[in-house]
């Protein structure tokens, strides 16, 4: 494998896919500087994220799934009330996840951004409370803090709403596909003391559940309702954010109430559309795209952040194996990711129509399909799972190739350049 020649790589976005960019750029020899709008690193809150085969892979070639898996929620038991519905049905989580992927885990976006943060922290540049206002065809970046500066490449890594992307690609609508459904999510006290179990409520066309771990503190209300329209509300508009979250859970069931009666005292609330991007590529010139800048599946439904995971690492392995060649190594990234990104856009069009039923039928359907293959032997339920999911399909079939790291040398920025754990 040629050697990077410590090209200078700018960063944009310090959340999952900019981490584990950053941490594999280093272990090919490439110096890498990692921009933030946060003053430090993240802590949002946020909701629960899952870690598919590919995903613990990767994590697992880091030398960081051991602390990912100590950091697991471990959702295990599951009690689905059904709008209408007498009696709720309750289902084995464990056996669920089991059967849809033969490696998982989940685990709160916070604590895999902080672990993902900790294992390339020494080895990077970040720039906190910073972000790119302008892009030349050079490769100089401006920024709203920092002074002017010239980098080889520079990948966005900086989420559905991407500044690095408006910037080269052109406006956001250009290439995003509304599909149907908005979510919202927020901290609030775990009084239920829940540990290891997902609460829902299903209704038609509507979606709420809270779910909680002795270890997190708090707990989590997760809200998905469908729209036949786009409501044209801004991702930075919180109270009306509020408001339409609120009106579209009206009557769902008390413990709903309680959960909305948080919104104005939670400490961490997020609200967004499911979109996903539709790029025919993610590359132009020295810039280039990753994880939901580029190719978001649908936020909470598409498994972005096993997507994020695997580009992030597959793009810095092609660009150590092209000698830092952005040409060759852009093109190879864009191919090698196409399947899997086409295969996670109809994942999440199929987990917005089962998460967020369209009809009575769909509620019961959501309720006894999971009690029926909790109730299954594993084999059958295994089976029952792959014939019905397409995310079991997909995931499981997504294999990531082996990148060997460079050996350290002079002008390789990280003194941890090859160490344990770094390479496969």
């Amino acid at each position: 494998m040629t050697r990077a020649g410590g090209l200078r790589v700018l960063v944009s976005g310090g959340g999952i896919a900019g981490l584990v960019l950053a941490y594999w750029l280093t272990r090919h020899g490439f110096c890498v500087t990692v921009v933030e709008r946060a003053p430090a690193p993240r802590r949002t809150g946020g909701h629960a994220v899952d870690l598919f085969r590919p995903a613990t892979t990767v994590t697992e070639r880091m030398g960081v799934l051991p602390r990912v898996e100590e950091r697991a929620i471990g959702t295990s038991r599951m009690t689905v009330h059904g709008e209408g519905s007498r009696r709720p049905v309750r289902a084995d989580l464990s056996k669920i996840f089991g059967a849809a992927s033969g490696r998982h885990v989940e685990i709160m976006r916070d604590d895999v951004s902080e672990i993902y943060y900790d294992a390339v922290r020494d080895d990077v540049e970040f720039l906190f409370g910073d972000s790119v206002t302008a892009l030349s065809p050079d490769g100089e970046a401006r920024f709203e803090n920092a002074a002017p500066r010239r980098f080889d490449l520079v990948v966005g890594a900086d989420g559905l709403h991407s500044t690095v992307r408006r910037l080269v690609f052109g406006e956001e609508s250009r290439f995003t596909a509304f599909i149907g459904a908005y979510f919202g999510v927020l901290s609030l006290p775990n009084r239920a003391d829940l540990d290891g179990e997902l609460l829902l409520h299903v209704g038609v066309g509507r979606t709420a559940g809270m779910y909680g771990a002795r270890h997190l503190g708090d707990a989590r209300a997760l809200f998905l309702f469908r729209s036949e329209r786009e409501l044209g509300v801004h991702h930075r508009d919180v109270p009306r954010q509020k408001e339409l979250l609120r009106g579209a859970f009206a009557g769902l069931h008390a413990d709903v109430d309680r959960w909305l009666d948080e919104l104005d005292g939670s400490p961490a609330f997020y609200f967004d559309s499911l979109t996903q991007l539709r790029m025919d590529t993610w590359s132009r010139g020295r810039v280039t795209l990753v994880g939901d800048a580029g190719y978001c599946p649908g936020p909470v439904v598409g498994g972005g952040t096993t997507l994020a995971v695997v580009g992030a690492y597959v793009l810095a392995g092609e660009l150590a194996r092209a000698g830092g060649d952005h040409e060759r190594a852009f093109a190879a990234y864009e191919r090698v990711m196409a399947e899997h990104v086409r295969g996670s856009r109809a994942v999440g069009l199929s987990a917005a129509k089962t998460l967020i039923p369209t009809s009575r039928l769909g509620v019961r359907g959501l309720a006894q399909g999971a009690r029926l293959i909790s109730a299954l032997p594993a084999r059958p339920a295994r089976a029952l799972v792959r014939l019905t999911t397409r995310s079991a399909r997909h995931y499981d079939a997504v294999t990531v190739d082996d990148y060997p790291p460079a050996a350290a040398g002079p002008g390789d920025r990280g003194g941890r350049t090859g160490a344990p754990g770094a390479g496969p």
